[in-house]
């Protein structure tokens, strides 16, 4: 009886997700990995990188290597607007990486159980399915989407 009392009194618990959109789809990224959002600024070219890696940025005197998350999934060019941000993520092994987005939507608060993980895993970006009513967000498997960026 008081193992049931004390399962009705605990809430799930639930994660912040800054919701992204890169085309026509929404994307979201645990903010644990969020270090920064910054507007778009000069990025500076880098030769022989790979096509996703679309050069560096300096953030507060810190050299940062930048990727296009469009090109990295093979959505195409980036089309930068007004709305457009570059993500710092701050990762164990790779330090600072930003991610090149289309717009930054909103920050979601999402419980396990609102995100479908049963979803085909193989060479994909995504690690899960996330509902918002009746909106679909795909939520990014970090590691796998930056896994080749050295700074």
């Amino acid at each position: 009886m008081n193992d049931k009392k004390e399962l009705d009194t605990v809430e799930e618990e639930k994660k912040q997700y800054i919701i992204v959109k890169i085309g026509d789809e929404q994307y979201g990224i645990d903010i644990v990995y969020i270090d920064n959002i910054v507007r778009m600024q000069r990025i500076t070219r880098v030769p022989k990188a790979e096509a996703h890696y679309v050069g560096i940025i300096n953030i507060r005197g810190e050299v940062v290597p930048v990727m296009s998350a469009r090109l990295k999934m093979g959505l195409g060019s980036d089309e930068l607007t007004k709305q457009s941000r570059i993500i710092i993520l701050k990762l164990e092994l790779q330090g600072m990486v930003g991610v090149l987005v289309d717009e930054v939507k909103e920050v979601l608060m999402l419980a396990e159980t609102d995100i479908d993980r049963n979803i085909k895993k193989s060479d994909t970006y995504i690690n899960g399915i996330g509902k918002k009513g009746d909106e679909l967000i795909s939520i990014f498997e970090i590691s796998a989407l930056v896994d080749d960026i050295e700074e």
